[in-house]
């Protein structure tokens, strides 16, 4: 009963600030246009959540989730910007300027940046994702393997709307980058294998010269976990579910390690959870670890392992500011470098693709290119 009832207040508050900031207030109105706009608005708050159901439930019917996806963001924005607006509304009171007037100028403001932010986070979010290059320093590095390249995909979300071309696209700018090791670190797709096969399909052709793995995120644990761990060993990638395997270069080793998302637990998979020691079970002690995790959350068994750099993903980097700050609550890191520990570093990606609404809003998505040195 507890989440419908999240559900309840959670529409009321987004779609109920939304219309009293354009709505209501003190514009002052026709009594026929306010009352045409109060019904759009209910209608809209109204579907909202049978949308969001119909379009995520066990059945991904993609229209409703394309509707429900797009209203939580333009909701988002709107409820943010209607908050913030109480700031402009003040200084306008303080300035003298007084009702309608007042309210309609910050109706405008509000509606003009909700509708610049929207145009420009779609055009964000479906961009194919630039590259971000960083150079991290593994102390227990060998020579033999200074500068080895390490490539991050995540958090792609190939969903209801069609993104085969911008998968594609992901997959030629990898394929520029030299990859030693290509990495995914989950939340390949919302939906099943068969609904989403020919947006994964160019997965298949990223190219390197070591290793391409990949582990699950909590997504896959909504959309068939077990099916996605087979489909990407099909394209040739190796799933790294709670295992490790080595690799080597210039005479050095590395050990590449995954673990299942900490959501795994609660799947009723067998055999699917977070399990650091089943995963480095047999890796030489000596060598530098370099795990996939989907979560940063996840880092607390990285320090206990003595893992050298966890990669992940899972935030987004926020996706829809100020989303960032709520995500921050729940994870140790929003995005980028970070150490944890006296040995251990963790990189959180903003992600390669974008989940539901499709708008990315100061949070840009990103390709990884991490170049270990020594």
């Amino acid at each position: 009963m507890i989440f419908p009832l999240i559900i309840t207040v959670a529409t009321l508050l987004l779609f109920g600030t939304s219309w009293g900031t354009l709505v209501a207030a003190g514009n002052d109105w026709p009594t026929p246009v306010f009352v045409v706009l109060t019904l759009v608005w209910v209608a809209w708050a109204v579907s909202f959540p049978v949308l969001m159901v119909r379009g995520h439930g066990g059945a991904h019917r993609d229209q409703a989730a394309i509707i429900a996806d797009t209203s939580l963001g333009v909701v988002w924005v709107l409820f943010t910007w209607s908050v913030l607006s109480l700031l402009l509304r003040a200084a306008l009171a303080i300035a003298g300027v007084a009702d309608p007037v007042r309210s309609r100028v910050v109706t405008a403001v509000v509606a003009l940046i909700a509708l610049v932010l929207l145009l420009w986070g779609y055009a964000e979010a479906m961009r194919v994702s630039r590259v971000r290059r960083v150079d991290v320093v593994l102390p227990r590095l060998g020579a033999g393997l200074d500068g080895l390249r390490v490539v991050l995909l995540t958090d792609t979300h190939y969903g209801p709307i069609d993104r085969a071309r911008w998968s594609r696209g992901v997959i030629d700018v990898v394929n520029t980058l030299d990859a030693d090791v290509v990495a995914h670190t989950g939340d390949i797709a919302d939906g099943e294998v068969a609904q989403r096969r020919e947006q994964a399909a160019p997965l298949g052709d990223a190219r390197a010269t070591l290793a391409r793995v990949y582990v699950t995120g909590n997504h896959e644990y909504f959309s068939g976990a077990l099916g996605w761990v087979e489909h990407m060993g099909a394209l040739g990638w190796e799933a790294l579910h709670n295992q490790h395997i080595v690799i080597e270069r210039g005479g050095d080793r590395l050990v590449i390690a995954g673990v299942d998302d900490r959501t795994a637990g609660g799947s009723g998979l067998e055999g699917h959870h977070t399990d650091h020691a089943t995963a480095l079970a047999g890796a030489d002690p000596d060598l530098p670890v370099l795990l996939l995790a989907h979560q940063p959350q996840m880092i607390g068994g990285a320090v206990e392992h003595g893992v050298d750099l966890q990669i992940s993903g899972h935030t987004h980097g926020g996706q829809i500011w100020p989303f960032h700050y709520l995500v921050r609550t729940d994870q140790p890191s929003l995005q980028g470098l970070s150490r944890h520990g006296e040995r251990t570093q963790l990189y959180t990606s903003r992600g390669t693709g974008f989940w539901g609404p499709p708008f990315r809003i100061f949070a840009p998505s990103e390709i990884t290119l991490l170049t270990l040195r020594t």
